[in-house]
C-alpha cells in the first residue's frame, strides 16, 4: 500500500536528525519526536476571534476566500443582510441569533462602527467634550463602506479599519476579512445611503423601546468605553435621540422585516432564517470536481504545463523515491535533490522580484530548495484543509509578505491531486492583487485531474512539475504516486 508523498515526507520519524546544513535539511520543518504538537491556526485576524461556538457547531465569522467556478470566477455573490436600528437597540444580538440559527459555516459580520470618519484635531476636541455628533450620516465614511461591502459581496478580500471608541481614532493596524456565503451588515445608518441599499438583499429593522435603548447605552458606554454618566446623557439628549427621530426611525419603512423586541423575538428570527435558506444554493465541490473531470479527462495536457526534462538523472531519482523499498534516509536525500532541480527549472521562467508561498504543510518541504537557490527570498504561507463533512477546502491560516502584488510568486505544494487546494491558494493570491500571469504553481508530482483543473480555472498560471500521473485512488491520492507505508 502506498500513501501520499506529503504524508511520508512530513512524518516526524522520517527526519534526519542533525544531518546536512541548515539550507538542505528538512529537520527544522517539524518538531523533535515526542514534542507536543501545536494546534493549527484558524484565525485570519489577530484583532478578534473569527469563531462563533454554538451548542451544535462552530461557525466561522471571519469569512473565507472567494469561491470559484470552472472559470476561476466567483460562482455566486454572497447574500447580504442589512440590520438597522437605533443605538443599543440590539442589532448585534439579532445578528448573532441569525448566525447561530443559520446552517451556514462561513459568515461575515460587518459593523458600521468600523467606518467612522477620521476626525480633524478640532473634531477630536469636540469628541472629548461629548460635543461631536457621531449619530449624523456625515460622521460615516460611506464611500469606503460601500466599496468594502461591494468587494465582500463579490467574495474578494478587504481590509477593515479598527475604530477605538475610547480615543475616537482608527487604529494603525486594519484587519483582513474575506467573502462568505452570508454577510450580515449592521449599523444605525445601514439604510441611509442609496448606493449602500442596493447592495442589501434583505433589510431588517430592529425596533426597541427608547427607554431600553438608553439604559443599554448607559451601561455600554460607562463600562466598555470609559465614559461618565453625565457625558453619556448629554450626548444622548443632544445627538442620539434627535438623530434617531430624524435619520433612523424614518428608514423603518424601507425594511423588509421589522423585529420588535430585538434578539428576544425568536419568531421573527426563525422567519428570517427560513428566507435566507431559500435564497442560498448548495456549493458542493465534489460535484464540481466530477464535472471538471468528466469534461477534461480526454483532453491533452495544457500548454501552461512544463514538466522537468526526463534526463537519466531525473529518471533515476524518480526510480529511487517511488520504490517502496527505499529507506527513509535515502528517500529524503533524493527527494531534496529532485526538489532542487525542480526549483532551478522553475526559475528559468521568472524574472526579478520573487516570493515563495507554501501551501502548508507539505509545501514547506520545498522551501529549503528555494532558499538554496534564491538567497534571502521572502516566504509566505497558506494553510488549506479539506472539510471532511462537505469535501470543501477551507482556509485556516494566511501569512503573506507586504507588497506581494509586485512580485512573481512561486506557489509550492509537494503534490497536487484534484487541484482544489491549489485553486483556492491561487484565488487568495489574486485577492491580494497578484497578477495571474505572475503566479507559478510548482509541485513535485501532479495528477492529470489537478493539472486540468488548475489550467482550466486559471489559464495564465504556469504549472511546473517533475511528473504527471494518470489517476487518483478513492482517497484522492495520486496513483502510483510517491512514497510508501
Amino acid at each position: 500500500m502506498r500513501q501520499t508523498f506529503s504524508t511520508l515526507l512530513l512524518t516526524s520519524d522520517l527526519l534526519l536528525r542533525g544531518s546536512g546544513s541548515g539550507e538542505d535539511s528538512l529537520d527544522r520543518l517539524l518538531p523533535p519526536a515526542g514534542a507536543p504538537r501545536k494546534k493549527s491556526a484558524t484565525s485570519l485576524s489577530k484583532t478578534e476571534p473569527p469563531l462563533l461556538r454554538t451548542g451544535k457547531r462552530t461557525i466561522y465569522t471571519a469569512g473565507r476566500p472567494p469561491w470559484y467556478d470552472e472559470h476561476g470566477a466567483q460562482s455566486k455573490e454572497a447574500f447580504v443582510i442589512g440590520l438597522c436600528g437605533g443605538s443599543a437597540s440590539g442589532k448585534t444580538t439579532v445578528a448573532n441569533k441569525i448566525i447561530e440559527a443559520l446552517d451556514v459555516p462561513w459568515v461575515v459580520l460587518l459593523s458600521m462602527d468600523s467606518f467612522y470618519k477620521v476626525l480633524s484635531p478640532e473634531e477630536q476636541v469636540l469628541a472629548a467634550q461629548n460635543d461631536y455628533n457621531f449619530d449624523h450620516p456625515g460622521a460615516f465614511d460611506f464611500e469606503l463602506l460601500v466599496a468594502t461591502l461591494r468587494k465582500l459581496k463579490q467574495g474578494r478580500s478587504v481590509k477593515i479599519p479598527v475604530y477605538d471608541f475610547t480615543t475616537h481614532r482608527r487604529q494603525k493596524d486594519w484587519k483582513n476579512l474575506y467573502g462568505a456565503s452570508v454577510i450580515i451588515f449592521e449599523g444605525i445608518m445601514s439604510f441611509a445611503d442609496k448606493e449602500l441599499l442596493q447592495l442589501l438583499d434583505m433589510k431588517i429593522f430592529v425596533d426597541t423601546d427608547s427607554d431600553i435603548r438608553l439604559v443599554r447605552r448607559l451601561r455600554r458606554d460607562i463600562t466598555e468605553r470609559g465614559r461618565d454618566i453625565e457625558g453619556v446623557i448629554k450626548q444622548y439628549n443632544k445627538f442620539v435621540k434627535p438623530a434617531f427621530e430624524q435619520y433612523i426611525e424614518p428608514t423603518m419603512r424601507l425594511a423588509d422585516i421589522v423585529v420588535p423586541r430585538g434578539g428576544g423575538n425568536m419568531v421573527a428570527i426563525d422567519l428570517i432564517v427560513q428566507h435566507v435558506h431559500s435564497q442560498l444554493e448548495e456549493h458542493t465541490l465534489l460535484f464540481r470536481r466530477a464535472l471538471l473531470a468528466s469534461a477534461q479527462q480526454m483532453q491533452q495536457l495544457p500548454q501552461t504545463l512544463s514538466v522537468l526534462e526526463s534526463t537519466p538523472q531525473v529518471r533515476g531519482l524518480h526510480t529511487i523515491i517511488r520504490n517502496k523499498e527505499t529507506s527513509r534516509d535515502e528517500f529524503i536525500f533524493y527527494s531534496k535533490r529532485l526538489m532542487r532541480l525542480l526549483i532551478e527549472h522553475a526559475l528559468t521562467f521568472l524574472g526579478k522580484g520573487i516570493t515563495g508561498v507554501s501551501i502548508l504543510r507539505a509545501g514547506e518541504t520545498m522551501e529549503p530548495a528555494l532558499r538554496a537557490v534564491c538567497k534571502d527570498v521572502r516566504i509566505g504561507k497558506i494553510l488549506i484543509q479539506t472539510n471532511l463533512d462537505s469535501g470543501e477546502p477551507e482556509l485556516h491560516y494566511l501569512r503573506l509578505p507586504k507588497d506581494i502584488s509586485e512580485d512573481h510568486i512561486i506557489l509550492m505544494d509537494s503534490t497536487v491531486s484534484t487541484g482544489a487546494a491549489a485553486m483556492m491558494a491561487v484565488r487568495v493570491l489574486l485577492d491580494h492583487e497578484v497578477q495571474e500571469d505572475k503566479i507559478m504553481l510548482v509541485s513535485l508530482l501532479m495528477a492529470e485531474l489537478g493539472v486540468h483543473s488548475v489550467a482550466y480555472a486559471f489559464p495564465k498560471v504556469k504549472i511546473i512539475t517533475t511528473a504527471v500521473d494518470k489517476n487518483l485512488d478513492d482517497c484522492l491520492h495520486v496513483i502510483p504516486g510517491i512514497g510508501k507505508k
